[in-house]
């Protein structure tokens, strides 16, 4: 089982915004059937990616609303999803289940995501050329419409740097690992155990409070 947690930008999503870019073949139809399982645990898949790993792997990525993926998550969705899959049975062929986080590097699949990491830099490749080129690498300025912007590396001369990639024409697009999105993912993960750190506190005095009025109410008696 593997899983990490990643914490990234705050954000109010949309628990139906549907996947842009999405799997063929086998990895779609195991996708079909673990969503919505996902979904009604309050998940939302990332990807699905069957492989010869290990004999075979369908390894599922999946991710909570802000981002985030703890083991325990991982754990949780495993219990739901194993059964599931035994009885649908869409794999041939003994395999692995494997959930995980999207990781530092996480695939970019819905248009929030193209705006939650823009300022970072990204690797995509197109289903569909654009401008002669089918791979694209540069730094994301958030979406417009259905396609995102991207500052490209390298641009031809004369050139525009900038260009507009419809994010539903995409194969791929992933994050590139770097220090600054390292940084950011360690500065969030601190202020996310400050936060915890804080409600435990404010819980443990609730309490106190709610014992002390609960003695004070049998002294009345």
């Amino acid at each position: 089982m593997a899983g990490s947690e990643i914490l990234n930008a705050p954000v109010a999503p949309d628990m139906a915004e549907p996947r842009l870019i999405v799997e063929p073949g086998l990895s779609a139809r195991v996708a079909v059937i673990a969503e919505p399982v996902i979904e009604d645990l309050g998940y939302r898949l990332v990807r699905v990616k069957v492989s010869g790993a290990d004999g075979c792997t369908v390894q599922i990525m999946a991710e909570r609303p802000d981002g985030s993926m703890a083991v325990e998550d991982c754990e949780t969705v495993s219990r739901a999803l194993s059964p599931v899959l035994d009885v649908a049975d869409p794999v041939d062929r003994a395999y692995r289940l494997e959930i995980s986080s999207p990781g530092l590097d996480r695939p970019l699949v819905r248009k929030s995501d193209f705006d939650r990491y823009a300022g970072h830099l990204v690797r995509i490749e197109m289903e569909v050329p654009v401008a002669g080129r089918k791979r694209f690498r540069g730094v994301l300025a958030g979406t417009e419409g259905e396609a995102a912007r991207l500052r490209c590396d390298e641009a031809a001369e004369g050139e525009s740097p900038d260009v507009l990639l419809p994010i539903a024409e995409m194969s791929e697009a992933k994050l590139v690992l770097t220090d600054e999105l390292l940084s950011e993912a360690l500065r969030r993960e601190k202020a996310a155990k400050r936060e915890a750190k804080a409600a435990r506190k404010e819980e443990r005095h609730r309490r106190h409070k709610g014992g002390k009025a609960a003695h004070a109410n049998q002294e009345g008696d």
